[in-house]
């Protein structure tokens, strides 16, 4: 089991960006396929963007594309999700995910953060 912790969250205007990194600690990383996900409140938790475990191949929900970007840096344990051209309805808390088995496309994940909150004002 993988430990994550997210970090990077904060408050931006409609239309900027941050980066939110996810660092992974009690396992090796690179062995790990990592996700994003986010949850607004009384909203059920969606699937934001999701990478394989050496970064070749990445996925994202439709709302997100071309937009944000997820990135990870094995040597660092650490993934990343850039987020971009931000808009209100991005707000939520973003968690990350990981897990050592599964297909690259999977979302089902077994280790999870804690969450970080993210807030886009109009």
């Amino acid at each position: 089991q993988v430990h994550l912790v997210e970090s990077g969250g904060g408050l931006v205007q409609a239309g900027g960006s941050l980066r939110l990194s996810c660092a992974a600690s009690g396992g090796i990383f690179s062995f790990y396929r990592v996700g994003w996900f986010r949850q607004d409140p009384g909203k059920e938790r969606e699937f934001v963007a999701a990478i394989s475990r050496d970064g070749g191949n990445t996925y994202y929900t439709d709302s997100v594309k071309g937009r944000f970007i997820i990135s990870r840096d094995n040597a660092k344990s650490t993934a990343y999700l850039e987020v971009n051209s931000a808009k209100p309805e991005d707000t939520a808390v973003y968690f990350c995910a990981a897990d050592p088995i599964g297909f690259d496309s999977s979302l089902e994940f077994s280790d999870w953060g804690q969450g970080t909150q993210v807030t886009v004002s109009s």
